[in-house]
């Protein structure tokens, strides 16, 4: 288990990089609620360490989201769901918008290529390596390459739209 964590960990520390200078985000938050996320996961039959972690990464996904919906409907001033953390926000009011507008266009995109839309969550809400990613799917580096390429394009081209 503390192996397992602290991969989390890594996991989560890298996609809060990627956040704004000065966030008061604390990695742990997002890690431990998709632990517990994880641990509820019963019926999933674990394959191997990729499927852990591709598991994962939806799982933060799906954390980040959640949060960032609830906090647009407490901006509305509607009974917003309460999210469980024991710590900071994980993501500012500035980027609670393009959260739920990113969660969208990849739910969008994953009718149209799942692949893609795994990727862009395995890639973007776990912070996973190229060849990480593609020894999650299953296809060689250079398909994940060309996917990941496809996808940010399509995705910029729906956000902005």
């Amino acid at each position: 288990m503390p192996v397992v964590y602290e991969e989390l960990r890594r996991i989560a520390h890298q996609h809060m990089r990627k956040e704004r200078p000065g966030h008061t985000l604390q990695t742990s938050a997002l890690v431990n609620e998709a632990f517990v996320r994880l641990v509820d996961q019963s019926e999933v039959q674990w394959q191997n360490r990729a499927h852990f972690f591709g598991i994962a990464a939806q799982m933060m996904r799906r954390v980040l989201v959640d949060y960032a919906r609830s906090r647009g409907y407490a901006k509305r001033g509607g009974n917003a769901r309460q999210v469980s953390f024991d710590e900071v926000a994980i993501v500012s009011q500035e980027r609670a918008a393009e959260v739920v507008a990113l969660d969208d266009a990849l739910t969008s995109l994953a009718a149209i290529d799942s692949r893609k839309s795994q990727i862009v969550e395995l890639r973007f809400f776990s912070g996973l390596s190229i060849e990480e990613t593609a020894e999650v799917l299953a296809v060689s580096p250079g398909t994940v390459m060309r996917d990941w390429t496809l996808a940010k394009a399509w995705l910029r081209r729906e956000l902005t739209a």
